[in-house]
């Protein structure tokens, strides 16, 4: 965390975030008070490895490794507006990363686990809390598993796109609970999508289309051909 890349003596990392929330976050409609005040002050810098820090506030999401990204700000931004985040509630960050969406919302005054099966990318996340959301809860195990001990979540976020939400996600959640994740069809469209349980399941609907790719240890085993 505290290793130098190339660029950091001469990048204004502070000028590079109030650039990053005036071009991408309020044109998107992000307009959440709470959400674009803290997004100012998130070093997003500390959420990459030193290699990427100086494109860390690029329009764009950054390649982590082994299929996983840091979400894009304007998608981490509309994810957050549109889960209605509530200062108390419980949440769940699955496929939590390097932490930045868990310590979004734990600015927001929400009590947050964050649940993450890559251990170098969770070391980058445990540290990032430790300095900026030190109240985030980090845990190690598989996502579709979820996190059960700590459940029932008021709102589960999945960072990353799926195909389906995983039963034992939607069996964590409060009674009224609702899960925001991006949700990637076979041969569909992906969307930003909010999910709430219903006596037939979990009932969702599409709210933005988004690209984000789908979470590796998420994708359905491929069927057999005979």
């Amino acid at each position: 965390m505290n290793q130098s890349a190339p660029g950091d003596a001469i990048l204004d990392y502070d000028a590079a975030r109030q650039r990053m929330v005036d071009a991408q976050i309020r044109p998107v409609q992000i307009n959440d008070p709470r959400i674009v005040a803290a997004m100012r002050v998130l070093p997003r810098e500390s959420c990459v490895p030193a290699s990427l820090r100086t494109i860390a506030y690029a329009d764009q999401s950054l390649e982590l490794g082994h299929g996983r990204v840091l979400t894009e700000p304007r998608i981490a931004g509309r994810m957050v507006q549109i889960a209605e985040p509530v200062a108390g509630q419980r949440a769940l960050v699955v496929g939590a990363g390097t932490g930045y969406i868990a310590a979004l919302l734990a600015r927001l005054g929400l009590k947050v686990v964050a649940l993450e099966s890559d251990a170098a990318l969770s070391a980058i996340g445990k540290a990032f809390c430790a300095a900026e959301a030190p109240d985030v809860v980090w845990r190690d195990g598989k996502l579709a598993a979820g996190a059960a001990g700590d459940s029932p979540f008021d709102l589960i976020l999945i960072d990353g796109a799926v195909r389906a939400v995983p039963s034992a996600l939607v069996d964590q959640l409060a009674p009224h609970g609702r899960i925001v994740c991006v949700i990637w069809p076979e041969g569909g469209v992906a969307a930003a999508s909010i999910g709430e349980a219903s006596a037939t399941g979990l009932a969702t609907r599409p709210v933005f289309d988004v690209a984000l790719p789908l979470l590796p240890e998420l994708e359905p085993a491929p069927a057999f051909a005979f």
